[in-house]
């Protein structure tokens, strides 16, 4: 825990945060290490910490600044390093997170995770649900109404779109609620 009453939940610098990613250098050189300030579950303020693409890092700080102001709790936030690069299990422990090079789960497409360019957020209370019923992470439950869930008409959700990102909410082919992208501009 922090002197100021903050509990620090990660505290990498950027070469421990990107340690043994397969990301080209030109990607790396892209990226940059935010600290992010939010209300955890517990009622009390940590401060985690995502890797994003540059461009975007000072949205993103706006956007957790404003979950934070709303009181809308985050389980967590560290870098998928932390997590030996293992979506799967970032996702288990309710862990936020942007950057991961990685492929979209079932392709052979790059993810905007792989280019720093999305965020998941409480992906437990927000799991992805998938047409065949499956739902990631395995026994997470989508219930709109408790704490740290998103919705169509969430003020987080209205202020993610308002700055040009799309909501994994609104995919038709999966419903990816823990999901936020935005493309290059």
């Amino acid at each position: 825990m922090a002197d100021d009453g903050v509990i620090v939940d990660s505290d990498l610098d950027f070469s421990r945060a990107v340690a043994g990613t397969a990301a080209p250098r030109e990607v790396l050189d892209s990226l940059c290490r935010i600290d992010v300030l939010y209300c955890g579950f517990d009622g009390r303020r940590h401060k985690g910490q995502l890797v994003v693409h540059r461009d975007l890092a000072a949205e993103l700080q706006e956007l957790f600044a404003l979950m934070e102001q709303l009181r809308f709790p985050i389980a967590g936030a560290a870098p998928i390093v932390c997590f030996g690069w293992s979506d799967e299990a970032s996702m288990a422990a309710d862990n936020s997170s942007a950057f991961n090079y990685r492929l979209i789960a079932g392709t052979v497409r790059l993810s905007r995770h792989a280019l720093g360019r999305a965020v998941d957020i409480n992906p437990r209370e927000n799991p992805a649900i998938y047409p065949d019923g499956r739902i990631t992470p395995a026994g997470a439950v989508w219930q709109p109404l408790e704490a740290g869930t998103f919705t169509e008409d969430h003020p987080v959700v209205r202020a993610f779109r308002e700055k040009g990102w799309r909501w994994g909410g609104d995919f038709t082919h999966i419903r990816d609620y823990h999901h936020f992208e935005k493309a290059e501009t």
